[in-house]
């Protein structure tokens, strides 16, 4: 990693905010002021860093624990096990890989991963793996829960950005209907952490991201201060990141969050993320309501597939983040 990125050994904890989001149900008996005000504090976030974290969110620890088993189990089978899903190929649908190139990045990250689909679960999960043998059920188990979350969260940005209902009504079905792609990464003790990377800056594409860790090691650059943050790790919590798509659909309003991943020289971290997306060819734009003469589009439109297509012939390594390439020139 060149000496500019390297990570700090003792780098500064990053003032994240933590969300108890139980109030966004609406069964729990709680009033319609609680909803708001946890509303407010989202959009707040997501103005300023991009990324928060949420407490009772309703997904038990025995299935959170239960996702992180399986992946440990599934990094530990014999490598030809693995590769019996392995591919280069960002397109395909469930892949195992080292990591984003596969070995052709100039700089090499400390990643392995596992990428599947998961929504309709029914219509990707006979292609998860099959050993070990209850990765299916367990990770199938957390992808259900994951998903359910997403939609609260989801729908809460929504109306915070203060759309139109029938916008708002629209676009909260086709992401409820859109991609939900599963990164399941494990980053293997380094012997020289503070030389390297499990994963080099990036923003996410997605409309929105939820991870689950088991240990911390998920850094965010502090855009005010410059500076790159480690995120603490809150037991049983999920980190959610505002993805590209969102800072499209808002206009800029919000912040798509610049994160990277640094390694333990004695311990292995996991981490399950969950990425939500419009269909993988439906185009994301910015809100028509958030556009006008002192507030002109500042951003392209864009699908899942075309990230992929820029993911398949740009290097991330190097720097190059698919929210530039959506960013609209303004002439001087």
């Amino acid at each position: 990693v060149p000496t500019l990125q390297r990570p700090s050994l003792a780098p500064e904890y990053a003032d994240v905010a933590v969300i108890d989001i139980a109030a966004l149900r609406n069964n729990n008996g709680l009033s319609a002021e609680n909803r708001f005000r946890v509303i407010q504090e989202i959009s707040d976030v997501c103005g300023n860093l991009g990324f928060f974290q949420i407490v009772n969110h309703g997904i038990s620890e025995s299935a959170l624990e239960g996702a992180i088993s399986v992946a440990s189990k599934f990094f530990d089978l014999p490598t030809e096990e693995k590769l019996k899903l392995g591919s280069s190929d960002v397109r395909k649908p469930v892949r195992y890989a080292t990591s984003f190139k596969d070995g052709v990045d100039k700089h090499q990250f400390w990643r392995v991963f596992l990428k599947h689909y998961a929504h309709p679960l029914n219509d990707w999960i006979h292609m998860w793996p099959d050993n070990p043998p209850d990765y299916r059920e367990k990770m199938g188990r957390y992808c259900e829960e994951i998903k359910k979350v997403s939609v609260e969260v989801m729908e809460a940005i929504l109306e915070s950005l203060k759309l139109k209902a029938s916008t708002t009504a629209a676009l909260t079905k086709k992401l409820e209907d859109g991609m939900q792609v599963m990164a399941v990464n494990c980053y293997p003790p380094c012997p020289e952490p503070a030389m390297a990377l499990g994963l080099p800056p990036h923003s996410d594409y997605s409309c929105l991201t939820i991870a689950y860790q088991n240990c911390q090691g998920l850094e965010i650059m502090d855009s005010t201060a410059c500076s790159w943050k480690l995120v603490p790790h809150v037991p049983y919590a999920l980190q959610v990141h505002i993805g590209d798509h969102f800072e499209v659909l808002s206009n800029g309003l919000f912040n798509s969050v610049v994160h990277r991943a640094t390694l333990h020289r004695d311990r292995t971290r996991f981490s399950i993320v969950s990425l939500f997306s419009l269909g993988m060819d439906d185009n994301m734009g910015v809100a028509a309501d958030l556009i006008d003469d002192e507030h002109p589009n500042k951003y392209r439109e864009s699908s899942f597939r075309d990230f992929l297509d820029f993911l398949a012939s740009n290097d991330i390594a190097q720097g190059k983040n698919f929210i530039d390439t959506l960013k609209i020139q303004k002439n001087n």
